[in-house]
């Protein structure tokens, strides 16, 4: 559902750029670093839009990325944790955390 938020959002926002992009239709002067040129308003709106656009989605996946890395970082730590309990726990002679609830109890017959 979040998801479909989103989209509906992002196209909404598109279609508000799209807009105001067509109402500017006027030529500016446009100063780069080592020229300057003319050019219609509603390229230097779209450019602009696209190149924050790119910008955002780039750093996105940057994070997820990260991410991912922590979270295959930790789930190798959880299994070696978990491979080191288990071992702990046959050597004290107790059984593995996760069979406790599989045991079945005699104290009742």
């Amino acid at each position: 559902m979040k998801g479909q938020g989103v989209l509906i959002s992002a196209l909404a926002f598109a279609l508000l750029i799209a807009i105001f992009a067509v109402i500017n239709v006027g030529s500016v002067q446009v100063n780069f670093l080592f020229t300057k040129t003319t050019l219609p308003l509603i390229l230097v709106i779209l450019a602009s839009t696209l190149l924050g656009g790119l910008t955002v989605g780039l750093l996105g996946m940057i994070r997820q990325i990260r991410l991912q890395r922590t979270i295959k970082g930790l789930e190798r730590q959880v299994a070696e944790l978990e491979a080191e309990a288990e071992l702990a726990a046959y050597l004290n002679g107790q059984e593995p955390a996760g069979a406790e609830g599989e045991k079945v109890s005699s104290e009742g017959s």
